[in-house]
C-alpha cells in the first residue's frame, strides 16, 4: 500500500535517537545551536537552504541536525540538553513538562486540521467512527495524534477507553495498517498524504472542526535563558523561509519532495489544505498559550497526563529589547 521508495525519507530515521550525541548540560556561551527536526514543513526548508546557518555564522555558531520521527522523543532529548531547538505538535510538550523536562515554549505556527485524520482500509467494515468501538486505534502516545483521536472518538460519544489503542510510531504503524494487525491509525501529513493517496485507504475522519492546528517551536530552557537573542533570531529566520516558500508554492512543493522522497503531487496536497501556511510562524501569540493550557487542563481530567500543568509557566517570552 505504502511503498518503501515514497516513505524511506521519512520513516528512515526511526533509530534517529541512538545516534545522539551524548547528553550533556547546555553551554553558556553557544557556539552550537543543535536542532531536533521532522522531515517536513519549515525546519526542513531551513535545513536545505541553510538559512539559519548563515544567521547564526556572524555570531560564530554553527548548526547540527538530529532527525526524528515524531515528537515524544525528540522533546524528550531537548529537556535532557541533548538538543537546544525543535518543534512538535500540541501534545508532546505537556508530557515533557509532566517529566520535568527542561525546556520553553518560544514560538508557533498552524497548519490544516485536514492535514490529520483517522484513516482505514478501503475494505474495512468500519464505516462511521463509532464502528471504531472495541477496535484496534493506532498512533503515536504523546503526539498530536493523541489529540486527534481523543477528540474525533468524543465527537461520536466514544471516549479513548472505548478502543484499543495501540501505541505505534509511524514506521511501525505504517507497517501494521499495511498488513492489517490494526484497525485504523491516527495520523498526520505528511504520512497522511502518503497514506490517502493509496486508493486502498480511506479517511474516517480528519480533524477539521473539532482540533485547532497548533505546532510549537520549543527549546532548552538553559540555553534560551543563555542565548536570548539567538533563539529570537532563529524564530525570525524560520517565518521568512515561511514566508518565501509560500509565495513560491510550486517551487517549495518540489524542494519539500526532494528532501523527504515522496512524490510531488502528494507534497502539494499537504501544503494546499485548507488554513495550511507555511509563513504562519511566530513567538508564542496569547491565543496559541491558552490553547496549550486548556489542552493540558483537558488532558490532565482525562488521566492522560499525570499531573495538573501550568504550561505558561514555560512560556517564554523575548525581552523587549
Amino acid at each position: 500500500m505504502i511503498s518503501r521508495r515514497q516513505t524511506l525519507g521519512l520513516f528512515g530515521a526511526a533509530a534517529a535517537t541512538a545516534l545522539l550525541p551524548a547528553v550533556r548540560p547546555a553551554r553558556a556561551a553557544a557556539t552550537e545551536f543543535r536542532i531536533g527536526w521532522q522531515k517536513n514543513g519549515v525546519l526542513a526548508l531551513a535545513k536545505r537552504r541553510g538559512a539559519l546557518e548563515q544567521r547564526l555564522v556572524d555570531k560564530g555558531i554553527t548548526v547540527s541536525w538530529s532527525d526524528f520521527t515524531s515528537g515524544p522523543p525528540l522533546l524528550e532529548a531537548l529537556g535532557a540538553g541533548a538538543l537546544d531547538f525543535g518543534a512538535t505538535g500540541d501534545v508532546p510538550p505537556l508530557f515533557a513538562q509532566a517529566a520535568g523536562g527542561h525546556l520553553y515554549y518560544v514560538g508557533t505556527y498552524r497548519g490544516s486540521p485536514a492535514g490529520s485524520a483517522i484513516v482505514v482500509r478501503k475494505d474495512s467494515p468500519i464505516k462511521t467512527v463509532e464502528d471504531l468501538k472495541g477496535k484496534k486505534v493506532a498512533f503515536k502516545r504523546g503526539s498530536s495524534a493523541h489529540n486527534v483521536t481523543v477528540k474525533i472518538l468524543r465527537k461520536s460519544g466514544l471516549a479513548i477507553d472505548d478502543v484499543e489503542a495501540v501505541d505505534l510510531s509511524p514506521p511501525d504503524a505504517a507497517a501494521a495498517f499495511k498488513n492489517g494487525s490494526i484497525d485504523a491509525w491516527s495520523i498526520w501529513d505528511p504520512y497522511l498524504a502518503i497514506v490517502e493517496a493509496d486508493p486502498q485507504t480511506r479517511i474516517l475522519s480528519t480533524a477539521e472542526g473539532i482540533v485547532d492546528s497548533y505546532s510549537y517551536f520549543l527549546a532548552n530552557a538553559e540555553f534560551t535563558e543563555a542565548n536570548g537573542p539567538v533563539v529570537v533570531d532563529v524564530i525570525d529566520e524560520l517565518a521568512k523561509v515561511g514566508r518565501s516558500a509560500q509565495g513560491k508554492l510550486d517551487d517549495t512543493v518540489k524542494e519539500l519532495s526532494e528532501i523527504t522522497g515522496v512524490p510531488a503531487d502528494v507534497t502539494r496536497v499537504s501544503l494546499t489544505r485548507p488554513g495550511a501556511d507555511l509563513g504562519s510562524v511566530s513567538t508564542i501569540t496569547d491565543e496559541a498559550a491558552a490553547y496549550q493550557q486548556a489542552l493540558a487542563d483537558e488532558f490532565f481530567s482525562l488521566g492522560i497526563v499525570p499531573k495538573k500543568l501550568k504550561t505558561g509557566d514555560i512560556v517564554w517570552r523575548p525581552k523587549a529589547s
